[in-house]
């Protein structure tokens, strides 16, 4: 197995900052971490070693994208060679491991699609899994879903797209208030998948109520939900109050105003997880896209419903989403860190193995120069092409 080492670097991880730091990796996984010079007597005896010098750049553990659509021109719903081409797209800008989001559809395509992602969740580690952001979702709170195709979940759908994922279903959004909510929130959860809330009306005690039948994420923050009144604090304010509950943002400075994002980190301190929502538009320019089997306008990176102009995902990618936390929310570059890596990957049952620069852990990282720009993505300890 190849070993490679990266030296000289300001390492971010675990919540912290370390520098003239060195991480080592053997293989797929991470070897070894240090600091000053002692990298050179952990090659020693590995003669054919790769060394890469970040001359005091930023080095920090991969990002992890929980909530994606797709990016280059495709979108993930459209089979295995679309969902490669999106993924090579945010890998340039960092994202090391994504679970793959499918839009509203009608229960066998939704099957259909959930089963190519477990096949390429099989040959390629760097696929978690899939999330089902619809159908189970609330007509009145729809943002760029289909109307006509959201439903209540019964116990047969659950069962269908459970058997159909063979496993990998690592998240579902569902508004708890619809009819059957509570018993899907539950049995999605007894099964393993993180059960997400979004697209919804509930208000604060309906979604804490959701939360403690076993709900862990809640969708995109202030968006597809009430936001938070004085008498009314809604979803968000369950969520921030919840401990355990990761707060998905979406920091493009459209969906959530920096202020605001700002104040999702001050509420809920170790638990934002930053977030893509790509949808095709994300690394191309403006033009017409579809998002599922509506039409999307993208004007200025502004991705919009044709008919209506609802905000239909975006074209960040988490790159991005870290610059705008750093230089424009405010936070500091440990917490914009954590939001992209150890919180994402707790927040879909990978805390083991990914989102840190520690040893045992998955050889993912990213190099950054000072303005926090990419230089270097490497993925399962090989170098991603730029």
């Amino acid at each position: 197995m190849t070993v490679h080492v990266i030296h000289s670097a300001r390492l971010v991880s675990d919540g912290r900052i370390v520098h003239n730091a060195w991480v080592l990796f053997d293989g797929d996984r991470v070897g070894a971490v240090g600091t000053g010079d002692d990298w050179m007597a952990a090659v020693a005896g590995a003669p054919e070693a790769v060394v890469t010098d970040a001359d005091g750049g930023w080095l920090t553990p991969g990002f992890i994208d929980i909530h994606g659509h797709g990016g280059g021109g495709a979108a993930f719903d459209d089979g295995a060679d679309a969902i490669r081409t999106a993924l090579a797209v945010h890998r340039r800008h960092g994202t090391t491991r994504s679970v793959l989001s499918l839009v509203t559809a009608t229960l066998p395509e939704l099957a259909e699609r959930v089963g190519v992602v477990a096949a390429l969740a099989a040959e390629d580690p760097r696929v978690l899994g899939s999330h089902l952001e619809g159908p189970f979702l609330d007509v009145a709170h729809k943002g760029a879903h289909d109307p006509a195709l959201l439903r209540s979940a019964t116990a047969a759908d659950i069962e269908l797209l459970l058997d159909s994922a063979r496993g990998t279903l690592r998240q579902v959004t569902i508004a708890p208030e619809l009819p059957g909510g509570m018993e899907a929130v539950r049995a999605f959860a007894d099964a393993g998948v993180a059960v997400a809330i979004g697209h919804t009306g509930a208000d604060y005690e309906q979604t804490r109520a959701a939360f403690d039948a076993g709900a862990t994420i809640l969708t995109h923050a202030f968006n597809g939900m009430d936001g938070i009144h004085h008498r009314a604090p809604g979803p968000v304010a369950a969520a921030t109050h919840t401990p355990g509950v990761t707060v998905e943002v979406i920091n493009d400075g459209i969906h959530v105003h920096p202020e605001v994002v700002r104040m999702a980190f001050a509420s809920a301190p170790g638990r934002v997880a930053l977030i893509t929502d790509a949808m095709a538009a994300a690394g191309e320019s403006d033009g017409d896209y579809l998002l599922g089997a509506l039409r999307v306008q993208v004007r200025g990176g502004v991705a919009r419903l044709a008919d209506g102009g609802s905000i239909a995902g975006s074209t960040l990618t988490q790159d991005d989403a870290l610059r705008r936390a750093v230089q424009e929310v405010g936070v500091t570059i440990e917490e914009a860190v954590l939001a992209l890596t150890e919180t994402p990957a707790a927040a879909v049952g990978r805390a083991a193995d990914l989102g840190r620069l520690a040893p045992g852990y998955a050889a993912d990282a990213v190099l950054l120069d000072d303005d926090l720009h990419v230089l270097q993505v490497w993925s399962g300890g090989s170098p991603v092409p730029r």
